[in-house]
């Protein structure tokens, strides 16, 4: 009788742990059970109020930035003649360093760019496919320039810069090799989780078995795998451009944040709406790094 007591007794056991796993596996592939969460969770209220309070920390002063665009003075009423003074002819010249500075911008962050594409992309690549132990090394090289004090890179790079203004003259796009040790950290994160989250090996092996060259191998089966990261890399390198005010100070470079604070001591409304537009172009960059996720997560059959 105490026998079948304990039967019993452990057959409940099992069946209960049974079900937890059943019930914690729930909806996905497979069964697998999902790990134990820590704590209780958070109610709704609790994850309403989070997010109302993340939310207004940061949507007022953005707002506060684009009530600003709109103030007529200090007596409180609103104008759209901040708007309209940009395309007055009669303002151009007052206005022209801002859109000298934005078109110096987009030339540094396209060369930039192409850095990323033709130097560190190829490195991470050539580093997971043939030499996977000098990825820590690869990773520690690409994050150094994080950890370092942007004006401490600055007095390094005086030096460097003298020999770069003789050899190639001292245009805006020269800051382009600068600002690209710069982005490196956040331009190797994103082709870093984007490989990560494939097995290079294995696909690019399966290819050359069936024929492909290297060539044919990197642009028809890595480098589709690798788009969103490699938006995303392109994307953020980008926003560093646009937003990099040191190095261009202290180099004597004209970009578009240096621009903005020469405008700006003549006209602080104007500055503020480049700085709004700077602020919803960045926001549109994310909205595209979204949408082509999303759009890489999508099945064959739905796509067809």
């Amino acid at each position: 009788m105490a026998a079948m007591t304990a039967v019993s007794g452990t057959a409940a056991v099992d069946a209960a742990i049974a079900a937890r796993a059943r019930s914690a596996g729930a909806g996905r592939p497979g069964g697998t059970a999902r790990p134990g969460r820590f704590g209780p969770a958070p109610s709704r209220v609790t994850a309403a109020i989070v997010l109302v309070v993340v939310g207004l920390v940061f949507a007022v002063p953005l707002v506060a930035l684009v009530q600003f665009t709109f103030r007529q003075g200090t007596d409180g009423g609103l104008t759209l003649d901040h708007y309209t003074a940009l395309a007055d002819p009669v303002n151009a010249t007052t206005y022209q360093p801002v859109f000298d500075g934005l078109v110096a911008s987009l030339v540094i962050a396209a060369i930039t760019v192409a850095i990323v594409l033709l130097v560190l992309l190829p490195a991470q690549i050539i580093t997971a496919l043939r030499y996977p132990r000098l990825r820590r090394l690869l990773e520690f090289v690409c994050l150094v320039p994080i950890t370092v004090p942007l004006v401490v890179l600055v007095v390094g790079f005086i030096p460097v810069y003298q020999v770069v203004a003789q050899l190639l003259g001292s245009g805006s796009w020269t800051l382009a090799f600068a600002i690209g040790i710069v982005s490196l950290p956040f331009a190797f994160r994103p082709v870093a989780a984007a490989i990560s989250a494939m097995d290079m090996t294995v696909l690019s092996e399966a290819a050359r078995s069936l024929g492909a060259s290297w060539w044919t191998v990197t642009w028809r089966v890595l480098l589709p795998n690798l788009r969103r990261g490699i938006t995303a890399a392109c994307f953020l390198t980008i926003t560093v451009v646009l937003g990099e005010y040191t190095l261009a100070s202290f180099l004597s470079r004209t970009t578009f944040q240096t621009a903005l604070v020469l405008v700006q001591q003549t006209d602080p409304y104007v500055a503020a709406i480049f700085s709004v537009a700077a602020l919803v172009f960045g926001f549109l960059l994310l909205v595209v790094i979204g949408r082509v996720g999303a759009r890489r997560r999508r099945s064959p059959k739905e796509s067809a």
